[in-house]
């Protein structure tokens, strides 16, 4: 997200916490739009920056550290908040305080990583979010008593309305001392073999002895240097025969004094009755209605995508039409006129039109994640992915998959399995990513150029539906064949359903169409450049009609060299044009048949992609887009990999060409059955 960098932020101050506990919201609450998204220098982790400004006008730069259940890491995202905590990224100041996030409706589970983080010796202000929920649960959390307890500001907040952010800034602006050498009660066998590790790994400062108790716990430390981790199998020997286990007893002293202050600071109102969640649950995690419920919001969903995004994308249109017709009038007739306004502006346009349609996906999304729901949709989706094969834990990332196989492929990092993670990961760009709704957008609308908002969403669900079924079973094969292992138990936390916060839905939104639009501004107009040259040279001495010079250019000739292959499924050579362009973005079809079919408009007179599509015929005057064309090629664009992007992710997750090439070559061989079957059995069965 573009914003204005402070240019000399005062404070570094880092907000962690559970997953599920309302960090993200809180973080652009504070934030709002001021803030940058990229990656950990080295990894695959995201790293978020944001900047606000304290009650005293400082400036302020807030990090928003991946979220993690403790410091004992399990997966890089733990270890990237792990090792900014303790100051060990050279890219990532040590942070000044921290914010730590609790979920007041869980707080005994929030509370261990607290627990931790103090004993870092940083300043920590806690954030006590969501105490609305809990209060709805019959919980009255005593917050005077709680920071008594922890030494640290409490700041009782809801995250999504806004209440306590300005407390929130008040204690951060304030000096904040440090916590007074607070460590949970520790074995003294313990405590002794942490100072003396702390000398051996670092010195005896409170960075030090933090660090200490950190790695004397933790059983793998492949993290550490050969002498470092030495040093700490030895400590951890020595208290192993001191009759004392290092890994558990820290775990079990911590939570001894965590149930004595929730002893102290939680009271129940005493009713036993079901809350909200709970009745929601008992529908939404249903074994049948669960599905129905499931379905429903899909349906509601894709509903939606032809309805509020059918006007905003007739206003793109007419833009882009008018300001074609306006370059042709400004500029002489020649090549140049043809590349700004058959080319660019065609190539473009084509793509940039379906941004409504786009965003109003990833609103509901944001909807149904912000809400908590989508932890009970991977819940239901469990059932059908461990019958092939998939751990439970797959779910998020074929469901970020939706969106863009990109994170959803960085997300399965999550996996512990290796060959978990590798099936996830070949079947990852089968779900519909969001450069697909173009092409699917464009195929419905020709296909059904008078057809009801509820048939073009059932066609689009059944393209949704179609890439799930296939990527499920698919799975299920590799895990037959190439990857066999057992399916592991699927552990899953259920936060409670809350009111998503508009302002994080918003963001997020705004964050999609930056990359939408900055794609479509570089990507998509190199390609549309490059396209245009490629269908307009070489030109025909014989001086061609526009349709002659089209098929003797070099595009024409790649096309007609691919038609026998294509033909069987319906598909001429000007689609051939754009299958080819479209392997680097699915989306760029849509460009390209924009270009394919300007380019041969010898009247210039601007008309909607989707009218041109329509009435393209063959030599024999039959359609060219028949209904089986259409279908097929929406089939093909679900099945088929096109994108080079998601292939160089496939090569960095997995290091090895082996996965990726493989990748490549199974999808296409699905999209090609696929399209066949469709074109082929329909005719058979006397469709056209």
């Amino acid at each position: 997200m573009t914003e204005t960098i402070a240019p000399a932020a005062v404070r570094h101050i880092a907000i962690a916490g559970n997953p599920n506990c309302g960090k993200s919201t809180l973080f652009n609450a504070l934030t709002g739009l001021r803030q940058k998204i990229g990656n950990y220098p080295g990894v695959t982790v995201e790293r978020k920056v944001g900047y606000f400004r304290g009650t005293h006008g400082e400036s302020m730069t807030l990090l928003d550290l991946p979220g993690s259940y403790s410091m004992q890491v399990r997966s890089p995202d733990e270890a990237v908040a792990r090792d900014v905590l303790l100051g060990k990224r050279s890219d990532t100041p040590r942070p000044d305080a921290v914010i730590c996030v609790l979920d007041a409706s869980n707080i005994e589970r929030n509370l261990y990583l607290l627990a931790q983080i103090l004993e870092l010796r940083l300043p920590v202000v806690v954030a006590l979010n969501m105490v609305d929920v809990a209060e709805a649960n019959g919980l009255r959390i005593d917050v005077a008593a709680l920071s008594r307890a922890l030494r640290v500001p409490v700041i009782p907040m809801v995250a999504t309305t806004g209440r306590g952010i300005i407390e929130l800034k008040a204690a951060l602006s304030a000096p904040a001392p440090l916590p007074a050498g607070f460590t949970a009660p520790m074995d003294p066998l313990i405590q002794n073999q942490i100072h003396e590790l702390a000398g051996k790994i670092g010195d005896s400062s409170d960075a030090a002895l933090a660090e200490a108790s950190l790695w004397i716990s933790q059983p793998a430390i492949e993290d550490l240097p050969a002498s470092a981790r030495i040093a700490v199998q030895e400590a951890q020997k020595r208290i192993q025969s001191g009759g004392v286990d290092p890994f558990s007893a820290p775990v079990e002293a911590r939570y001894e004094w965590i149930h004595e202050i929730c002893a102290d600071v939680i009271h129940c109102d005493g009713r036993n009755s079901a809350t909200i969640s709970d009745r929601l649950d008992a529908v939404l995690t249903h074994r049948w209605w669960g599905w129905l419920a499931f379905l429903a919001m899909m349906a509601i969903v894709f509903f939606s995508i032809f309805t509020l995004a059918s006007y905003p994308m007739e206003w793109i249109d007419s833009g882009f039409s008018a300001l074609a017709d306006l370059a042709r009038t400004l500029l002489p007739d020649g090549d140049f006129r043809s590349l700004v306004a058959d080319g660019v502006i065609a190539g473009v346009g084509g793509v940039v039109i379906f941004l409504p349609q786009i965003l109003v996906l990833f609103f509901f999304l944001g909807l149904l994640e912000d809400s908590g729901y989508m932890a009970r949709a991977a819940f239901i989706m469990d059932r059908v992915m461990s019958r092939v094969g998939l751990h439970g834990k797959s779910f998020i990332p074929l469901l970020s998959s939706f969106a863009c196989a990109i994170p959803g492929i960085m997300a399965t990092r999550t996996i512990e399995s290796r060959k978990d993670r590798l099936v996830t990961i070949l079947v990852a760009p089968l779900m519909s990513c969001s450069a697909r709704l173009p092409v699917y957008a464009l195929m419905i609308a020709v296909l059904l150029p008078t057809g009801s908002v509820w048939e073009k969403a059932g066609i689009l669900l059944a393209m949704y539906a179609l890439g799930t079924i296939t990527a499920f079973v698919m799975a299920w094969l590799f895990k037959k064949t190439l990857l066999r292992g057992e399916t592991p138990m699927l552990l899953l936390e259920l936060p409670p359903y809350r009111m998503p916060s508009m302002l994080t839905v918003t963001i997020r939104m705004l964050e999609r169409a930056k990359i939408f639009l900055v794609r479509a501004g570089t990507v998509i107009f190199a390609l549309s450049i490059l396209l245009w040259a490629l269908a307009t040279y070489p030109k025909p001495a014989d001086g061609s009609d526009a349709a002659g010079a089209l098929a003797y250019s070099y595009a024409g000739r790649l096309g007609h060299a691919i038609e026998p292959i294509i033909e069987p499924l319906g598909y001429d050579w000007k689609i051939g044009i754009g299958l080819i362009a479209s392997f680097a973005a699915r989306e760029v079809f849509v460009g390209t048949m924009g270009i394919v079919y300007n380019l041969q408009d010898v009247d210039e007179t601007s008309q909607s992609l989707i009218e041109t599509i329509r009435n393209q015929v063959t030599p024999d005057g039959l359609p060219v887009f028949t209904p089986l064309v259409c279908i097929g090629l929406m089939v093909f664009y679900v099945l088929a990999m096109q994108c080079i992007s998601t292939v160089a992710i496939v090569r960095r997750e997995t290091n090895s060409w082996r996965w990726p090439l493989f990748q490549i070559a199974y999808m296409t061989a699905l999209a090609y059955g696929g399209a066949f079957i469709v074109y082929q059995g329909g005719r058979l069965l006397g469709y056209q």
